[in-house]
């Protein structure tokens, strides 16, 4: 009885274009044709209420180096409040989530519940968890000094606006990072807690030498995206405290909005953004070659 080769079905050369295509619109519209316009405004003088839009070169780059210009100091303010705000958020929304994680991956009952408790603030709008937030903490009717019996300033004196953005920033979102890690956990084989409890290993020591080193990549991907969420926090600061007190948290992105859609000039708001930009490329990189695996000597 004669075997038939079973037929190769071949496809047309354009056939892998075609299905990347609807992307590839979508990633040119919404996402390269908007990158390359935002370079072209922040080389000319682009102010909305002008008929001509003169090139200007560099200038709009220049001057957020010259400390004589009129935007030097708003903007170093703005880059300042961002990186107090990306220092003081990140390690808890990289440690909360971690402990939360290991401990919602152990089995006990209620756990999906508890998994869907902390997960759920996350659901909610940055429009609904800042006025939310901004009533509970007001000092004169908000309901956290009315439970704790205080005259506290949460959001009229700093500290307490730094501590109460971080606060609030934490609770909403730290649900997303602990789905990460529990996805992490779930992908470091059994295999290797059990040789651990045999070696007569300690629940620290199984954390720190099976459960971090199985979630290097996954703690590198969440440090990642958190440093660069934080530093692109503008709607809990313009809801919660509108910039201040003073402009103590008047965020990067909430100067670029008033330079841009405030004071019309969008060339200079545009050089502002990708100049942040270069910035958190320059830490994203850092930050990956920091906490890369380095293989021992002998195996390179």
């Amino acid at each position: 009885m004669a075997t038939t080769t079973p037929r190769i079905r071949r496809h047309a050369p354009w056939t892998p274009y075609a299905f990347m295509a609807p992307f590839l619109v979508i990633f040119a519209t919404f996402v390269l044709a908007p990158a390359l316009l935002g370079i072209w405004m922040s080389l000319h003088d682009w102010d909305f209420m002008l008929e001509n839009r003169p090139f200007v070169g560099l200038d709009n780059y220049l001057a957020l180096f010259d400390s004589t210009s009129a935007v030097f100091e708003m903007f170093w303010n703005g880059m300042r409040a961002t990186a107090i705000f990306t220092v003081a958020s990140v390690p808890f929304l990289v440690a909360i989530p971690l402990a939360l994680a290991v401990m919602l991956n152990r089995r006990f009952p209620g756990r999906t519940v508890f998994r869907a408790i902390f997960f759920m603030p996350y659901v909610l709008g940055v429009a609904v968890v800042g006025l939310l937030f901004r009533f509970m903490l007001d000092p004169n009717i908000g309901i956290v000094n009315g439970l704790l019996g205080t005259s506290i300033p949460w959001i009229t004196a700093q500290p307490w606006a730094w501590i109460s953005l971080v606060a609030m920033t934490v609770w909403w979102t730290l649900g997303f990072n602990t789905i990460i890690y529990l996805a992490g956990l779930q992908d470091i084989p059994s295999e290797l807690y059990d040789a651990a409890k045999v070696d007569g290993a300690s629940a620290w020591q199984q954390f720190r030498h099976v459960t971090l080193p199985g979630l290097r990549t996954v703690q590198l991907f969440v440090v990642t995206i958190t440093i660069l969420a934080s530093a692109n926090m503008f709607g809990q600061a313009l809801l919660v405290t509108n910039g201040g007190p003073g402009d103590s948290t008047r965020t990067a992105l909430i100067v670029m909005l008033a330079e841009g859609l405030e004071s019309f000039r969008m060339g200079s708001a545009a050089a502002m953004s990708y100049l942040l930009a270069v910035f958190l490329g320059i830490v994203s990189i850092v930050q990956v070659l920091a906490m890369r695996e380095r293989r021992p000597r002998w195996q390179s």
